[in-house]
């Protein structure tokens, strides 16, 4: 395959919005063969204006010209996930391989999809699961696995936050609580990190129930999730996800209970890690890189260039997919 043979990537960006400003979009800048050589955006001027801050030298307003730009020879997907199945599919049937923001789609379904077009054509398919690279969890990785709390026995995690104010504008909601785009409302945009981290910590997750309901009225998609879950190994676990709670009760954790102690530890503030056991209360300030999607988007970088590899593939994204659409029922 042509990518395989150059050790120059020439990323091409479908989408520069919030995520590629903050989080990922200068690391691909930043690492040794690696260039950011296009950006595309629906809007002209949102284009035009990222490629000039961020000195890419073109720009395009339509994803199939990106694509098959022919100095482009790897593509970064971040659009909202009702588009990502289309551009991943586009790039890989142009033998082009993808980097995809997570959800890695709105459905099971389409993750399916994506996987099966990637295997078929021998092109590499990444997701944005980038917390699996983060020191901040690799340390509670290592800690489990060092057994400091000895054999796992409960998992449970725990999120609420109050409504933003864009929620309570019912005619001009954010995307993420537009189903046919996001996938689902909140959940769908944030349980995907929590999920993921668990299921790299513990193994897949092979059954999960779910209840979900609207309890503010805000929008349509639903504002509370309580679930159950059972690992590969037999691990079980709980999540309640509250997203129009009172400011009081505003909560991010995940608390792992061993037989000799406990681990909690946040996804998305990143408090201090807090280890419980026989010896009292242990606190691990943990420092991310500038650019959290930075350790990540270095193996998929490394990858390509075969000199490592990257795990965080589409068949290991697929899962989390799948127990978000278990929980909701929509499988």
């Amino acid at each position: 395959m042509k990518y395989a043979e150059e050790i120059e990537l020439r990323w091409g960006f479908i989408g520069c919005g919030e995520v590629t400003e903050k989080k990922s979009g200068p690391a691909f800048g930043m690492l040794p063969g690696s260039t950011i050589h296009a950006v595309m955006s629906r809007d002209p001027e949102k284009a035009r204006s990222y490629a000039e801050r961020h000195n890419i030298p073109h720009w395009y307003t339509d994803a199939q010209e990106l694509i098959d730009d022919p100095d482009v020879n790897a593509v970064y997907i971040a659009t909202p996930p009702s588009s990502h199945a289309t551009f991943a599919i586009m790039a890989m049937r142009s033998g082009k391989p993808v980097y995809i923001e997570k959800p890695m789609a709105a459905s099971y379904a389409d993750c399916a999809r994506i996987n099966r077009v990637s295997q078929q054509m021998g092109v590499p398919c990444f997701v944005a699961y980038y917390r699996r690279y983060l020191p901040y969890f690799l340390k509670v990785k290592e800690l489990l696995n060092n057994g400091v709390i000895g054999k796992i026995i409960n998992v449970q995690l725990r999120f609420s936050v109050p409504p933003r104010d864009l929620d309570y504008n019912r005619e001009n909601l954010p995307w993420r609580l537009h189903p046919d785009i996001a996938g689902g409302g909140y959940f769908y945009d944030l349980a995907p990190h929590q999920l993921d981290i668990l299921q790299d910590y513990f193994g897949c997750i092979l059954d999960a129930w779910g209840c979900c309901a609207n309890r503010a009225g805000l929008y349509k998609a639903e504002d509370t999730v309580s679930a159950c879950f059972r690992f590969e190994n037999g691990l079980i676990g709980s999540g309640s996800w509250c997203f129009v709670g009172h400011e009081s009760a505003t909560e991010d954790r995940i608390e792992i209970t061993g037989e000799r102690g406990r681990i909690n530890f946040s996804v998305f503030t990143y408090e201090p890690i807090t280890v419980y056991t026989e010896r009292g209360k242990e606190t691990l300030h943990i420092e991310n890189p500038q650019y959290v999607q930075m350790p990540i988007i270095k193996s998929v970088v490394e990858h390509l260039q075969k000199k490592g590899t990257c795990t965080c593939d589409g068949i290991s994204a697929t899962p989390v997919n799948w127990v978000m659409d278990k929980i909701l029922g929509k499988i």
